[in-house]
């Protein structure tokens, strides 16, 4: 998928909810255990709010026990990596490759076959059941 087309702040503004705004554009965390997502176990696939890109597979998400979805791959190409220092660490920054958006961060802990934890906030996912993904 080509990347979006540059929107201005108060383009993205008037697109998301505030919270939404906040992680994906300002980002931002939502609380631990706040998002819906995190216990979601139906068959489907999970793409970015802002923009509807495709990122993580059902089959990938496991519960780490964090207080938000993780996953233990994405699809490939779908996201892009930035080094975060804020809070005092660093940390990988896990983006949307096709609107730059902030998902959350991505962590080494995670299970086989990856070894690799996508720990995403669920404010910026959404859920699409196998009967409404694109069809593979």
């Amino acid at each position: 998928m080509a990347k979006e087309p540059t929107r201005d702040e108060r383009n993205w503004a008037t697109c998301l909810t505030p919270a939404q705004f906040r992680v994906l554009r300002g980002h931002g965390t939502e609380a631990p255990g706040s998002s819906p997502l995190e216990a979601e176990t139906r068959t489907g696939t999970y793409a970015c709010a802002a923009c509807g890109q495709e990122l993580f597979d059902s089959i990938t998400k496991y519960h780490s026990g964090s207080g938000w979805p993780s996953f233990w791959d994405v699809h490939p190409g779908a996201v892009t990596t930035s080094t975060d220092t804020s809070f005092g660490m660093v940390r990988t920054e896990i983006l949307c490759a096709h609107c730059g958006s902030h998902l959350g961060h991505l962590f080494d802990d995670g299970p086989r076959p990856t070894g690799q934890r996508y720990c995403m906030n669920g404010i910026a996912l959404t859920f699409r059941p196998k009967n409404e993904s694109s069809p593979d």
